[in-house]
């Protein structure tokens, strides 16, 4: 099948397959970042609703503004900063709730994804 502009395209490398699905499994990684939180920031109650709303929040962003089906994606110059926001605001949260070193190892690997994106010119995936 033919993309929308007319051209043929190689189908990505098996690098660059992998650095999408490493971009699906940051998204999860920054989920579990902001449940953690949730989950540590309060007592009781407090702490389960903090855990499903913080990554929730989330997902609504995400599934609104970023996701590639959406009919409300932003433009690359809008959604990649809000994106790398809010995998920032998941790697803050881990390092708030006290896993420094899981925040460390997942901006470590956002950085890397990041740069894979752009190299292989993935950000409209």
């Amino acid at each position: 099948m033919l993309p929308a502009s007319g051209r043929r395209t190689r189908p990505p490398s098996a690098l660059a397959a992998t650095n999408l699905a490493l971009k699906f499994l940051l998204e999860l990684a920054a989920l579990a970042l902001l449940a953690y939180w949730g989950a540590v920031a309060g007592d009781g109650f407090a702490a389960v609703a903090l855990a499903v709303a913080a990554p929730a929040l989330m997902i609504v962003l995400w599934a609104r503004f970023a996701a590639p089906r959406s009919p409300h994606r932003l433009p690359p110059r809008a959604r990649i900063p809000l994106e790398l926001a809010l995998f920032a605001l998941a790697a803050a949260a881990g390092y708030a709730a006290g896993a420094a070193i899981a925040a460390t190892v997942f901006v470590a690997v956002a950085v890397v994804n990041a740069a894979g994106l752009t190299a292989w010119g993935q950000w409209e995936s």
